[in-house]
């Protein structure tokens, strides 16, 4: 029972870092002690490289050019290639047919997201531009999404993130979860992250300002890449923001089968990162305790479902056991999830069907025990394990928006 007391601090502690750290951030905030941008931008337009590395994305690689052609932005400062790495399917031609530069690479022994993107930044003009955008191949950008960048510019020195909204919402109660979630992060934990001066997490949409690639190249190929690059940034005191109006829209996983070899890859890459950058980022001389404090609650971060899962175990082993401290104990792990519920409830009143979005989590046990299970399981895949990627949904039309 001891022992059961004593896990049950360890966890609550561990998941209240989060909880910690956002406090300070609104005090930040509150105190005028934050990151403010330029009243104006500087004069000129960012120039903005958008890389599209795609492995067998025939479906979905025609839809992602044509909503970079729609882009409301001088034509003039954007550029476009696709890397078709390793494609067996006919990507290449259909990038080229929808009006993007495709770079063809053929290496079967570095296979991978990662090693695509240091492949052909070795080959490209990075120094013309302000920023390299690095998006997936299943996404589509808003017509506002370069503009949303150039918000806030100057780019070259820092990273800054996009929104990542979810396109096909609609599709099952996984999607409209998914898009809850997204709404939560960029909207509200990111927003107050950027307005308190902390580092936002990295993922599909970033533009790396092309004085961050220059002086640190292309370091990261782990199978969570996103991750590791913020670990890395952040570690060295380079700046990441959120630029919550320059959107994307990802194809999320309709169902639990089509999800969990994207969720085996999320958690494996996340913990890895963790074990590797951990005591890196607490040693670091670039970065203020406040700032490691939050990397750190970031990385330890384990998504909504998984910390309801663990709270839910716990609280009940302890009452059940009726272990020293148990109401103590279980009420530190139930304030715990204050923070990823202020969030979602936040996200869910500017749902554009809240009702529906609401009814959607009456299927959150059922994932929550799944995803309990993928968290475990994914154990097995870390360090630089391959992964199976994710299966795509049919071919939707091209459009700036899902």
């Amino acid at each position: 029972m001891i022992l059961i007391s004593l896990l049950g601090t360890a966890v609550a502690s561990l998941l209240l870092v989060a909880s910690l750290s956002d406090l300070i951030s609104l005090a930040r905030v509150v105190l005028g002690r934050g990151s403010a941008r330029p009243a104006q931008r500087p004069d000129g337009t960012p120039r903005l490289l958008f890389l599209v590395p795609a492995h067998n994305e025939e479906l979905l690689i025609t839809s992602c050019v044509h909503s970079f052609l729609q882009q409301e932005y001088p034509a003039a400062a954007l550029a476009m290639f696709v890397i078709a790495d390793n494609c067996t399917d006919r990507t290449a031609a259909l990038a080229r047919a929808a009006g993007a530069t495709c770079l063809e690479r053929y290496d079967l022994s570095h296979p991978g997201k990662p090693q695509a993107i240091a492949w052909a930044l070795r080959r490209l003009p990075i120094a013309d531009f302000d920023g390299v955008v690095i998006v997936d191949a299943d996404v589509v950008l808003d017509a506002g999404f370069a503009a949303g960048i150039a918000e806030a510019a100057p780019v070259r020195a820092k990273v800054v993130q996009a929104y990542n909204d979810v396109r096909n919402p609609h599709d099952s109660a996984l999607t409209r979860m998914a898009a809850v979630l997204s709404a939560a992060n960029h909207g509200f934990a990111f927003a107050l992250k950027t307005r308190a001066g902390v580092n936002v997490p990295l993922g599909a949409g970033m533009s790396i300002g092309t004085d961050v690639l220059q002086k640190y190249g292309w370091q990261v190929f782990t199978i969570g890449e996103d991750w590791e690059l913020y670990a890395l940034l952040t570690e060295q005191g380079v700046h990441t923001e959120s630029a919550p109006r320059a959107r994307i829209y990802a194809e999320e996983a309709r169902s639990l089968r089509q999800s969990q070899s994207q969720r085996h890859r999320w958690t494996a890459g996340k913990l890895t990162v963790l074990f590797r950058y951990g005591r890196r980022l607490l040693h670091s001389r670039s970065v203020d305790a406040y700032r490691k404090l939050d990397a750190i609650a970031e990385l330890l971060a384990t998504g909504p479902a998984v910390h309801l899962g663990v709270v839910v175990a716990l609280a009940t082993a302890l009452l059940v056991s009726n272990a020293p401290g148990a109401p103590w104990v279980v009420g530190a792990l139930l304030a715990s999830l204050l923070r990823p519920t202020t969030y979602a409830l936040l996200a869910l009143v500017q749902d554009p069907e809240p009702w529906r979005a609401a009814l959607a989590f009456s299927y959150l046990p059922i994932y929550t025990v799944w995803r309990l299970g993928v968290q475990a399981t994914a154990l097995t895949m870390l360090g630089d394990k391959p992964w199976v990627r994710t299966e795509r949904n049919q071919l939707r039309q091209a459009s700036g928006k899902p």
